[in-house]
């Protein structure tokens, strides 16, 4: 099945996206009740963030992955505003999902704007590649393990870093963020892990005219 959203190109040529990337903590520890229960607070997790963010999930194209989800975005979002405001509300709607129980919803989320053909079998070219390298990475695995104060952990890309973050037009600061390199698979990989809480809610981008 060739993908129809959130572009239909029928794969024939290469476009950039911004991907995003998620995957939850210590899924497969979980039994069967609870990895559904898992899956379905994630994805009011996602659904509620992009609502409140002004985003619209119907023009997302979605590969659940059962623990996790991979979401490429549509070409006229808002890149610096999803990088910001919509991460800074997962956070915040984590804490809130978590609050009071005993067995806490943590996740990692990565994000990158790159290359990206549809498939027969999902997005191809090098953006799935390297949001997914990111995601899986030791280095932010390690992070979301030594703070166990936190629900998330984000890694960004080097180019969504030096483009998006460095900006000034991103609601977080670059200075809260510390480099990620890694070689998987013989080939080198580079990001940037926020270390510092996010920043609060910002307002919803205002309703598109008539």
């Amino acid at each position: 099945m060739m993908l129809r959203r959130p572009w239909s190109t029928g794969g024939t040529r290469l476009v950039y996206r911004l991907l995003l990337a998620v995957d939850l903590e210590k899924y497969s520890h979980l039994d069967a009740q609870r990895q559904l229960a898992a899956q379905k607070d994630l994805r009011r997790l996602l659904n509620g963030c992009a609502r409140r963010t002004g985003l619209r999930t119907n023009d997302w194209y979605r590969q659940p992955g059962g623990d996790g989800e991979l979401v490429v975005m549509p070409a006229d979002v808002d890149i610096p505003h999803v990088v910001g405001a919509f991460t800074s509300d997962l956070e915040c709607a984590l804490a809130e999902l978590n609050r009071g129980r005993a067995t806490r919803l943590r996740m990692r989320l990565a994000l990158h704007h790159g290359t990206v053909i549809d498939g027969p079998l999902g997005p191809a070219g090098d953006a799935p590649v390297v949001v997914s390298r990111l995601l899986d990475s030791a280095p932010l695995r390690e992070h979301l393990t030594e703070h166990q104060d936190r629900d998330l952990a984000l890694v960004v890309s080097d180019t969504l870093y030096k483009d998006v973050v460095g900006s000034g037009f991103c609601a977080l600061k670059p200075t809260d963020f510390s480099r990620l390199e890694v070689v998987i698979k013989e080939k080198p990989y580079s990001g940037y892990i926020h270390d510092d809480r996010l920043q609060p809610r910002e307002l919803p981008l205002p309703a598109p005219a008539a």
